[in-house]
């Protein structure tokens, strides 16, 4: 332990944090004690802080279970991690993560998502109430549904997203829900059996259930399905690596999952920057923002890597061509996904309303948005799709192949 990590958890007993073995708590140099609250704050034995840019808020609790290990996270007010390993992520308010956790960078979960135990996360987003059970690998997936704890979007336990391809490339995030509809916290929930498996990239609806022990490798864009996998009959034939199979699915689920993350940005810049409070800060919102942004290039670099794999391969169809040739005018596009943002007639109204709720009842967020009614609701989805649908239209534009029926 160096006198300077003495001096550091001195001065956080100082402002009122709980340190009951402080003797075991190890606190960084980088770490900046003005951004750790004193209200409530409780940091148990043998956890470790490190990052310039951490922050805890009031009456948040780090390590009841097991030891906990913060690197440059944003941690929301009442919010708990048990146990494990936390890396540039962000934590809204009232997040639980269980014990054994590995939740690593880009990776946002939003007010009272809930996590059990021994789960790893990475460029993970979980919107409010979102709920997975233990023993889960969730790694570049985004998920939504639901409209309160005790109707919710849940993963059981022992269910993993696979996000590693043969080919070797990780042009895989899946997206349970979307954003512009996800966002309004009136949706149906999705339901993802334990001891089961997604295969990405892949999309589901709203109010997909799929069984126990099923292994899904489809898109299922019809809400309220129910998808059971059992048995199927074995195969043995030829395989060649460096062929993707159906190259349009995964280029447009790619695509469509990172224009959904451009309206998600959206809707943290005009939205959610409405409701600064003490429990959700300036400084919070900007690690929302850094984090999503820093999402949507992993997303960008791992549909590179795919691209310049499948042409080095030599095995390239007229759509995985037509993707190379032209990925450098698409990156540049994707790098400036802000330039997307909707219609703003309809954007302006819809954010003149939240404006008025917030200066008529409250500032609280879920409050304010679960009280939207239809029209207004209908008036936000149509503004957040239209990014989406807006930047898929100029991509194809300008990729013309991945907009035909073959």
């Amino acid at each position: 332990m160096t006198n300077f990590s003495q001096e550091k958890i001195a001065a956080l007993l100082d402002k009122g944090v709980s340190i009951p073995n402080p003797e075991t708590v190890y606190i960084a140099e980088e770490v900046q004690v003005d951004r750790i609250s004193g209200h409530g704050t409780i940091i148990y034995s043998g956890c470790k802080l490190f990052g310039k840019s951490t922050l805890i808020l009031d009456h948040a609790k780090l390590g009841y279970e097991a030891p906990v290990t913060i690197d440059s996270c944003l941690i929301g007010p009442e919010t708990e991690l048990k146990g494990g390993f936390f890396k540039q992520a962000v934590f809204l308010k009232k997040v639980i993560m269980g014990s054994g956790a590995q939740v690593r960078e880009g990776t946002i979960l939003e007010e009272q998502a809930s996590v059990a135990h021994t789960v790893g996360l990475k460029q993970t987003i979980l919107f409010p109430f979102v709920t997975l059970g233990s023993l889960i690998n969730f790694c570049d997936c985004f998920m939504a549904g639901g409209t309160g704890r005790k109707n919710h979007s849940e993963v059981g336990s022992a269910f993993i997203h696979f996000n590693f391809t043969p080919n070797q490339d990780k042009a895989t995030p899946s997206m349970m829900g979307d954003v512009p509809h996800g966002v309004m916290l009136n949706q149906a929930p999705i339901f993802l059996g334990g001891q089961g498996g997604l295969v990405g990239p892949c999309r589901l609806a709203f109010g997909t259930i799929t069984a126990a022990g099923t292994i899904n490798r489809k898109d299922e864009l019809r809400p309220g399905r129910l998808i059971l996998e059992g048995g199927r009959k074995g195969i043995n034939i030829p395989y060649s690596p460096g062929m993707v199979q159906n190259v349009k699915r995964v280029v447009i689920n790619n695509l469509v999952y990172i224009l959904n993350m451009g309206a998600l940005m959206q809707w943290y810049m005009h939205v959610r920057s409405q409701f600064i409070s003490n429990d959700f800060p300036q400084t919070l919102l900007t690690g929302l923002i850094d984090t999503l942004d820093a999402g949507i290039h992993e997303r960008i670099k791992q549909l590179k890597k795919l691209s310049e794999k499948m042409y080095d391969s030599g095995k390239l169809d007229e759509k995985s061509k037509a993707l190379y040739d032209n990925f450098s005018e698409l990156e540049n596009t994707l790098a400036n996904i802000n330039e997307f943002q909707g219609n703003k007639e309809i954007r302006n109204a819809f954010l003149d309303t939240i404006d008025k709720k917030i200066n008529a009842n409250t500032n609280d967020y879920l409050i304010v948005i679960k009280d939207l009614g239809k029209a207004d609701t209908k008036a936000g989805i149509s503004w957040l799709q239209g990014i989406v649908d807006q930047g898929l239209a100029e991509i194809i534009k300008k990729i013309p192949v991945f907009g035909t029926n073959r």
